[in-house]
């Protein structure tokens, strides 16, 4: 006998499906909460809050209050294994008694569920031959200037403006199948600026792939025996600006004895003038002596850092047999020289946009009427050096010059390069390269115009930190949801086609509009309905025999082909 229910949420319906089959449902279920359980238990309503987030819900409350508010959706509680949904009121006191611990056990649960599509992503990069192309950025998450309720909220840069809220620190893979797949989020306080996360971003990256590319110890090794070299002249001034000080406290001295014998009142006031002149000999010869002193510390410091550096890069290479080639891209706010220097050393291909203005100064003091500029974009020039040896910055690096115009306004910035590929040989090619980075600023959009991370549903800063990580996973699981679908569905003329379809349009019309489910024997069948949007179309689910049923998805284990078949 059929079973006809209707939703006016018709893609929640196979992606509660495929939440099962992944094992996210029963893996989120699995988490310790420690909370009281009414009508529903903790976990569910933290499922129903990936919902919300899959939903493209502005705000928590449009669970119970929206127009065809989720709670009273009965059909898509059962796809996603559930007895009912909680109202918004109890999804909100659910999220706000999580713990950093019990937050953090949730967002290992959404990596394990998220490792098996990782690893297929990765083998099938290494087949063709590429690298692993990773993405990093900082995105500011503001909040009300006036609010006082957000903890450890901070003022700092957020789309150009002073902002009160957080910073998310952001990792992409280019990937051949999804394009993109995010890797990590990490919470920071809104004060937080990008050039002190450029290791931590790639250490994210690193951690989540399970690989990384053969640490550069040699060039570490020669980087730490010019620094030493380079402390000689430092030593040199500091033993002789002591000497120096030594002197003038003896000079000091010999007024202060002078003084105290000297009866004859003109040959007091005589020595009295010569004992502030040598008082101050003695606080400049100090003042420079610590400014010296200061210098060496911060010297020995960076000296040990380099050298504790060496060590773990040395014991990084022993445990990676097998390393890869990889690629870090980064906007101008992450390219400090040390940052650029420690990318390198770290064994990766680096594309950045250097920090400092004064670099861009500096190139286009090289430039003539007679310079021949390339043609990289329709708005955009480019010239380039190679092997270009920039102060402060221990390697040699190719970088260009760009210029291109803002309205009528010519602009210019400085491109920097290391690695083997001859990007100066290349113009366009390093151009377009380093925009491909473009992937993860479309891939924030996404975040904040699609699944609105921009407005916090939460005000407990674990919760925020969710809220992030859920996001980041709504907008892969959507990728691979839509890739099952198509597996699993029988082709016919009225299927609704996905793989055609935006994850805006899947997240915004497809997921917030009607549909009747009909179960039986045979399967199910999700019809749109005559006033949908995508009115005629439909998604066919066969029953799935009981070999099949073993080639499902288990929890946190390697991902199966899912063949559907044909109607017979």
């Amino acid at each position: 006998m059929a079973q006809k229910q209707d939703t006016q949420h018709a893609l929640l319906i196979p992606w509660g499906r495929f939440a099962q089959e992944i094992g996210l449902i029963t893996g989120i279920e699995s988490v310790k909460l420690t909370q009281k359980v009414y009508a529903h238990t903790p976990q569910e309503k933290v499922i129903e809050f990936l919902v919300a987030i899959l939903l493209g819900s502005k705000y928590l409350q449009d669970l119970s209050l929206a127009a065809h508010p989720l709670d009273k959706d009965v059909a898509t509680a059962e796809a996603w294994g559930q007895q009912g949904w909680a109202d918004y009121t109890g999804v909100s006191r659910t999220l706000k008694k999580l713990s950093w611990a019990e937050v953090n056990a949730l967002v290992e649960v959404l990596e394990q569920v998220s490792q098996p599509f990782l690893k297929s992503e990765l083998t099938l990069l290494h087949s063709q031959g590429h690298r692993l192309d990773y993405d990093g950025d900082l995105t500011g998450l503001p909040v009300s200037n006036t609010s006082r309720t957000y903890p450890n909220a901070a003022y700092g840069h957020m789309s150009d403006e002073i902002r009160l809220g957080y910073q998310a620190g952001v990792v992409s893979l280019q990937s051949p199948t999804y394009g993109r797949l995010w890797l990590s989020v990490e919470h920071h306080a809104g004060d937080t600026v990008s050039c002190t996360q450029a290791e931590a971003l790639l250490r994210a990256a690193e951690k989540r792939s399970g690989q990384r590319p053969k640490r550069r110890i040699e060039l570490l090794q020669k980087r730490i025996e010019a620094f030493v070299k380079s402390r000689a002249p430092t030593e040199k001034r500091w033993a002789t600006q002591q000497a120096k000080l030594e002197a003038a406290q003896c000079a000091k001295e010999e007024v202060a004895a002078e003084l105290r014998e000297e009866t004859k009142p003109k040959r007091i006031a005589v020595l009295e003038r010569r004992s502030v002149r040598r008082e101050k000999s003695v606080e400049i010869a100090c003042k420079k002596l610590d400014k010296t002193q200061v210098q060496m510390k911060a010297h020995l410091e960076q000296e040990k850092k380099l050298r504790q550096r060496l060590e773990q890069f040395e014991q990084d290479n022993i445990e990676n047999p097998h390393p890869v080639e990889a690629c870090f891209r980064l906007d101008a706010g992450f390219g400090t020289y040390e940052n650029i220097a420690l990318l390198i050393e770290m064994g990766y291909e680096v594309y950045v946009k250097l920090h400092s203005h004064k670099i861009t100064e500096m190139l286009k003091q090289k430039i003539s009427p007679e310079t021949f500029w390339t043609r990289v974009g329709d708005n955009a020039e480019m010239v380039a050096w190679s092997g270009l040896e920039l102060q402060h910055c221990p390697y040699p690096l190719e970088v260009a010059l760009e210029r291109f115009y803002i309205g009528k306004k010519q602009k210019h910035s400085a491109l920097a390069h290391f690695g083997d590929t001859p990007v100066t040989s290349d113009l366009p090619a390093w151009f377009n390269h380093y925009n491909g980075r473009q992937t993860i600023e479309a891939g924030i959009k996404e975040t904040k115009q699609v699944f609105h991370l921009n407005r916090l549903k939460v005000r407990s800063e674990p919760a925020i930190y969710l809220q992030e990580a859920m996001t980041i996973f709504a907008a892969n699981f959507i990728r691979w949801a839509t890739t099952w679908i198509e597996q699993q569905t029988v082709p016919h003329e009225n299927a609704l086609s996905l793989g055609k379809m935006g994850i805006k349009k899947q997240v915004q019309v497809a997921a917030n509009t009607s549909a009747t489910v009909i179960h039986n024997s045979g399967g199910m069948l999700l019809r749109f309905s005559p006033a949908s949007a995508f009115a005629g179309e439909q998604l066919f689910f066969p029953a799935p025999s009981k070999n099949e049923w073993q080639n499902y998805f288990s929890p946190f284990f390697t991902i199966l082909a899912l063949i559907a078949q044909k109607l017979r």
